[in-house]
């Protein structure tokens, strides 16, 4: 069944390649679809498109098709093209002509745009819910180690005193600023292209506001054609978000290859959680990492790929943005499992508690002794001149007493201040508010 098909067939090669993956794609919008249309199908009875009874049929019918797909009781049939199309015609085998009215004053774009938005604003709370658990893992631990010192590096050399405290604190005022990136995102997907049809509007009096209130919606993509122009857009700033979040976990896998490296030590992990090699028994690999290191670069790769295949294409819709999905949803899905992962590994880590023991690491308070010469009025350049004299005489003497007071430093991580930047991010996306205009539209 195809929405725009009329008498003649489409030749079965066109057919297949231009429907693609959207089967098994779309199935991941089915519920969505469905939502668009409870608040569309409400809407066409506010302005007499449908009476009264043949809404309370489609509606009752709708939300069983929702239930269906919730308990996954669904598919798509071999012979129908799209999402939209399955709905459309279980509705109108099981309600009979009420079921054909349900397609008034919208077009496949603004319903697969819906859909879409409705789609992206849920795996955002679910990305949100997850970089959540890591965050608040990440402060604890911080706490937890705060006084627990560890070399810091600049140029991959040993630099100054650090400590685990800075380390996992870092990380996470790091998704603070991932998730403010993520907020630009969801207040774009949080704007109802419903009415726009395929780009320039309908002749029906629609209530474009009653839509966006039922659907949850902050406001209207007013511009019926900008509305069309967002597909592309919306996908490039969402996949700019989820690359946030993405290069703050890969950096951070990459730290925890190097330092459970034996010439680190500095952390490691149960057995079970590393593995090891067909022919060297003693290797416990950091695969975990290495793995959310390779699918989060993927995801920082995101943004272009989405840029190069929407560059250029003139006002309207165009096929090339079917494409969009293949890109798009795996890479939803991927995030998560490398948020979860990351999450399972930093409760399992084990910290090396003895590291600046190892006489190697006596050069990182170089800056301490020269800064304990300064306080006792040495001018900078000259106590910085002797203490350099001294190392390279092999006579400097380290003073491994660390006293960082100021904001952000070893002996004052403002971990309450981190914790309080990302309360404000998270309640500034108003989950609360899009899940209760969902759930009502659903009673």
């Amino acid at each position: 069944m195809k929405l725009w098909q009329k008498e003649t067939a489409v030749e079965q090669s066109v057919e297949q390649f231009t429907v693609g993956n959207d089967r098994e794609l779309d199935i991941q919008l089915a519920p969505f679809d469905v939502l668009g249309s409870l608040a569309h199908t409400q809407m066409l009875e506010s302005i007499g498109l449908l009476t009264k009874e043949e809404l309370i049929k489609i509606q009752q019918e709708l939300k069983q098709i929702y239930r269906e797909i919730e308990s996954g009781n669904f598919s798509i049939d071999e012979h129908v093209e799209d999402i939209h199309s399955q709905i459309e015609l279980l509705l109108t085998q099981r309600i009979g002509d009420a079921g054909k009215k349900i397609h008034s004053g919208r077009s496949r774009n603004d319903q697969v745009l819906v859909d879409l938005k409705l789609y992206f604003r849920h795996e955002i709370q679910e990305l949100v819910r997850n970089t959540e658990r890591v965050f608040k893992l990440l402060i604890e631990l911080s706490n937890q180690y705060k006084e627990v010192l560890m070399p810091g590096y600049t140029h991959l050399q040993i630099a100054m005193p650090s400590s685990f405290g800075l380390w996992f604190g870092a990380y996470a005022e790091s998704l603070v600023d991932d998730l403010e990136l993520l907020l630009a995102s969801w207040k774009v997907c949080n704007k109802n292209p419903l009415g726009s049809a395929a780009g320039y509007g309908s002749s029906f009096p629609l209530n474009r506001k009653l839509t966006t209130e039922l659907l949850g919606f902050e406001a209207l993509n007013y511009n019926v054609v900008y509305a069309q122009m967002g597909r592309g857009k919306t996908e490039r700033i969402l996949a700019q978000g989820m690359s946030a979040i993405a290069a703050t976990l890969a950096k951070m896998a990459m730290d925890a290859c190097l330092y459970m490296n034996q010439n680190f030590g500095f952390i490691s992990f149960p057995d079970e959680l590393t593995t090891g090699s067909s022919i060297m028994p003693h290797k416990k690999n950091p695969d975990v990492f290495e793995l959310i290191r390779a699918r989060c670069n993927k995801i920082q790769a995101l943004p272009n790929e989405i840029a190069l295949m929407t560059t250029n294409l003139p006002v309207g819709y165009h096929r090339d943005l079917q494409l969009l999905k293949e890109n798009l949803f795996p890479a939803f899905r991927s995030l998560k499992e490398c948020l979860q992962m990351t999450e399972l590994m930093l409760r399992n880590i084990r910290i090396n508690q003895h590291i600046l023991d190892d006489a190697k690491y006596d050069y990182l308070f170089s800056v301490e002794v020269v800064n304990n010469e300064v306080l006792k009025g040495v001018p900078f350049r000259e106590a910085y001149k002797n203490i350099g004299l001294a190392i390279e005489k092999g006579t400097f003497e380290p003073s491994k007493e660390v006293r960082h007071t100021h904001e952000g430093s070893i002996g004052n991580l403002q971990n309450d201040e981190i914790q309080a930047l990302f309360d404000k991010v998270i309640s500034n996306f108003g989950f609360d508010s899009v899940d209760q205009a969902l759930n009502r539209l659903l009673q």
